[in-house]
């Protein structure tokens, strides 16, 4: 009865401070948010790329609000309701308005250039029935009799017609993934060189059929075949600029996160740097673990404390010159400079030495909260359908257990604002009707993984700026670097060419591998 007890508090604490924590959060990041500098003066092309509407990047401004809370804060945390009041500078408006336009002016450009293509294609798919329809209409009197080569003509213009509409949908008619800031060069050239093919075709026809009542139908049927044959080979080319092209990699590209240097490399093939940047970012989110602050807050404190450390005191009087202040301030600095790496070497220890012991208290109390759940299936067999428990159920009944080890590791290694209780009680339930191990459960909390593994409102960041010095229309060249630029940080990418392989083959005969064992026989006399 005892364990009931202790267990129903410490999930009530549990739910008690995600409650109040996430007012916390909200505090701390209206009262320490900040207008962002305008970096203007900068002379690279700076473009954007606007991703699907979602919510901004989270975690920066909390993270800063749960620095100062020790390990025992289920137990010392107080919380404080009320009426808060919240201002905004010029600045903050001016930002918001401009973002608003941004996002108006590039739906506005989506929608146009969908629109052109969808009238385009229709243009496309019905000039060759027109082409067969209109002297039907307007001289059918006068046109000569065409038996079965123009039915034959007839059935393969539909087969065709049927063929490039299946293969404009597969190639043009997708989801957009991203906003590019500037055209697709080679889709834009394939629209252009569409509507001067079929505008010359229309151009013919009315000069040479429509003013003249060309009687001939066989011929008027096989010119409307000779357009859907040029429009399927149209169709061929833009499946070899548009998805063949970039298949052969030509280019590695060395991707940089600027806050704590992790790295990717990628190849890549021809591609224009608005094309590359957007695959950079799709293989960001699946490829780098997820952008954590909290972890890059230990070296400035460090700095910070060694740089409070350091007092002068002027014993000479206040009519000394300060000069001789500012060489004790250098000649103290470099004291502690020499011994900070002890001090750095010792911290690191103890943050690992913590680090082992929670988590092995995480994993001891993870495997005994499934141990209970095999002892809770195997009495809900015995049960009646009607009273047996469904995996949230299950959940909710084991996780106070594991709730404060799990709490005290998050916290140490900083994990504590990308897991919300919510979300660990759905993988815990999805963990549990998929009957899987602990490990499997502390697998998500114990390596932190890919972006792609959290919730998408803790770090999908609605917009990305693209920073070239190069037009980002341009294709990627050696020696190329952009930016990409969101609200917390930026990827460095850096473009270096395949180098050129140059393979020699060596000929072995195959005689030379051949030998003679020769064995002198010995005798004795």
């Amino acid at each position: 009865m005892s364990a009931a007890m202790d267990t129903e508090s410490t999930y009530s604490g549990y739910s008690h401070y995600s409650g109040h924590s996430k007012k916390a959060h909200r505090q701390g990041r209206d009262r320490h948010k900040s207008p962002r500098s305008k970096d203007g003066s900068r002379s690279e092309k700076s473009v954007t790329i606007q991703t699907p509407p979602a919510e901004p990047l989270l975690g920066n401004d909390a993270s800063r609000a749960e620095e100062g809370q020790d390990d025992n804060w289920g137990e010392t945390t107080t919380a404080i309701t009320g009426t808060s009041e919240h201002s905004i500078s010029q600045e903050d408006i001016a930002r918001i308005s401009k973002d608003l336009e941004d996002s108006v002016g590039l739906d506005c450009k989506r929608y146009l250039g969908l629109t052109v293509a969808a009238v385009l294609g229709l243009l496309v798919f019905l000039t060759p029935i027109a082409f067969i329809l209109l002297p039907q209409i307007l001289w059918r009197d006068d046109l000569e009799p065409c038996g079965t080569v123009c039915e034959g003509l007839f059935i393969s213009v539909a087969f065709k017609l049927l063929i490039l509409l299946i293969g404009t949908w597969a190639l043009f008619f997708r989801q957009p993934k991203a906003d590019i800031p500037r055209v697709f060069v080679f889709r834009a050239l394939l629209l252009v060189l569409i509507f001067l093919f079929v505008f010359s075709y229309w151009l013919f026809y009315g000069v040479r059929i429509l003013d003249s009542k060309d009687t001939n139908y066989q011929g008027i049927v096989q010119y409307a075949v000779s357009l859907v044959d040029a429009l399927l080979f149209i169709h061929y080319l833009a499946i070899v600029l548009l998805e063949l092209r970039q298949l052969q990699p030509m280019f590695t590209v060395k991707v940089v996160r600027s806050t704590d240097g992790e790295s990717r490399y990628y190849s890549l093939g021809h591609l224009s740097i608005q094309r590359a940047a957007l695959v950079v970012l799709e293989n960001y989110y699946k490829d780098f673990p997820v952008y954590n602050p909290a972890l890059l807050t230990a070296s400035k404190s460090r700095a910070a404390k060694h740089m409070a450390g350091l007092k002068v005191y002027n014993v000479d009087g206040p009519g000394n010159n300060a000069s001789g202040q500012s060489r004790a301030m250098i000649a103290a600095a470099a004291r502690r400079r020499d011994s900070s790496h002890n001090e750095l070497y010792y911290e690191e220890a103890d943050h690992e030495r913590r680090v082992k012991k929670r988590r092995a208290r995480l994993v001891v109390a993870v495997e005994e909260a499934f141990t209970h759940i095999k002892r809770l299936q195997a009495e809900e067999q015995q049960k009646a359908p009607g009273e047996m428990m469904d995996p949230r159920e299950a959940a909710q009944a084991i996780f106070p257990s594991m709730a404060r080890a799990l709490q005290k590791y998050l916290r140490t290694t900083r994990q504590q604002q990308y897991h919300s209780m919510e979300s660990i009680l759905q993988h815990l339930s999805f963990c549990i009707t998929n009957n899987m191990t602990p490990k499997a459960f502390l697998e998500r909390y114990l390596n932190p993984g890919p972006t792609l593994q959290y919730d998408r409102d803790r770090w999908f960041s609605k917009q990305w700026t693209l920073v070239s010095e190069e037009a980002v229309t341009s294709g990627l060249q050696d020696g190329i670097v952009f930016v990409l630029k969101c609200l917390d940080f930026s990827l460095v990418v850096n473009v270096k060419k395949i180098p050129f392989i140059k393979l020699s083959e060596e000929f072995i005969d195959p005689k030379s591998h051949k030998f003679v064992l020769r064995l002198q026989s010995e005798t004795s006399v």
